[in-house]
């Protein structure tokens, strides 16, 4: 895809400095930058990059006043950062604006899907599906018997999404995320073998919801495994049968939290952070990076450590944690003489 330097300041309603009809069809990095590709320049120190930058055109704040001779063409904005943002997600909306249906794909009879829609090759789309409209299903994924997905949807190649899964508006799933495969259920019998218990329930995923890359969230037991509305999840998470994660919480990556646990709403759960089950979180919790959680957590709770514990306690505590050696090495001095005082006085 190929821009002018005039459609770019169109879209940002800025305004342009230089070659209008200059064009640009890749991105990068101003020190990197490079002919027909578009930068930004928001932070003052990289300044002196863009008079060197092969850039051909390069976003700027309309504060920008160059003190020498460029040889980019600028697009002038009230806030650089901001307007490149925007154009990247145009930018991803016109890349991944794909329609149709793609051969092979198999979709069931009973499948009913909206308008707009998007259909990869190799895509499964099973039995009483219901897909809303302006769909994309990316190659080799795999939907499920009973399967409801809202509109405004994104499923990227790879992803599984099993059967009864209720999925809302303007999700993202990225690949390789397997959505509403059995949970971790198992009884011991008499003879010490573990047997399956049946996981009959499903997975809810309301609207707003981003799925990271090779993220599982498991089925319920009975009843549902909820992601509430505005849950952003990273890539590689384990979510666990009958978990509850409440709305606009963030998690990050290579966390797992295990089953019945309810999370609340607007907590930020660091990478690597274990949550044991059958806890509750607060809201407004915030869980810093491979902390282990093994009680409940009160509303605003800021815990980190392994088992975790207040965020500034932890702080303190690891103040004196560093100094350990050295405060035995002292307690140790004091111990010979005390001892030494003793042996005078005996």
């Amino acid at each position: 895809m190929k821009f002018t330097a005039k459609q770019i300041a169109e879209i940002l309603q800025g305004e342009v400095v230089g070659n209008h009809d200059e064009v640009v069809s890749k991105l990068s990095k101003i020190e990197e930058g490079e002919k027909e590709s578009l930068t930004f320049l928001a932070n003052p120190k990289y300044n002196s990059y863009i008079y060197t930058t092969k850039a051909s055109i390069t976003i700027v704040n309309k504060s920008f006043v160059p003190e020498k001779e460029i040889e980019t063409t600028l697009i002038k904005v009230e806030d650089a950062y901001k307007s490149f943002s925007t154009l990247l997600e145009y930018y991803n909306q016109v890349k991944n604006n794909k329609v149709g249906r793609e051969e092979p794909h198999f979709m069931s009879d009973s499948a009913i899907i909206g308008d707009n829609e998007y259909i990869g090759a190799f895509s499964y789309i099973g039995e009483n599906v219901k897909i809303g409209n302006n769909v994309k299903i990316y190659p080799n994924s795999y939907i499920g018997d009973n399967v409801t997905i809202g509109d405004n949807c994104v499923v990227f190649a790879g992803v599984k999404i099993y059967s009864e899964t209720i999925i809302g508006n303007n999700c993202k799933i990225h690949s390789g995320s397997i959505i509403g495969s059995d949970g971790f259920g198992f009884a011991p019998d008499e003879n010490g073998e573990y047997k399956a218990v049946p996981q009959t329930g499903n997975v809810i995923i309301e609207d707003n919801v981003d799925i990271g890359s090779n993220s599982t969230i498991d089925r319920a037991t009975l009843g549902s495994t909820v992601i509430r509305k505005g849950v952003k999840l990273d890539n590689q998470i384990q979510i666990a049968h009958n978990v509850e994660v409440g709305k606009n919480t963030v998690i990050a990556s290579q966390t797992g939290i295990a089953g019945s646990t309810k999370v609340g709403e607007n907590c930020m759960i660091g990478g690597q952070v274990g949550i044991v089950g059958h806890i509750t979180i607060g809201n407004n919790v915030k869980i810093q990076a491979q902390s282990g959680i093994g009680r409940n957590l009160k509303d605003g709770d800021v815990v980190q450590g392994s088992p975790a514990f207040g965020y500034s306690d932890w702080n303190k505590s690891y103040v004196h944690f560093k100094n350990l050696p050295k405060t035995i090495t002292t307690l140790n001095r004091i111990e010979k003489e005390i001892n030494s005082l003793k042996n005078r006085n005996e």
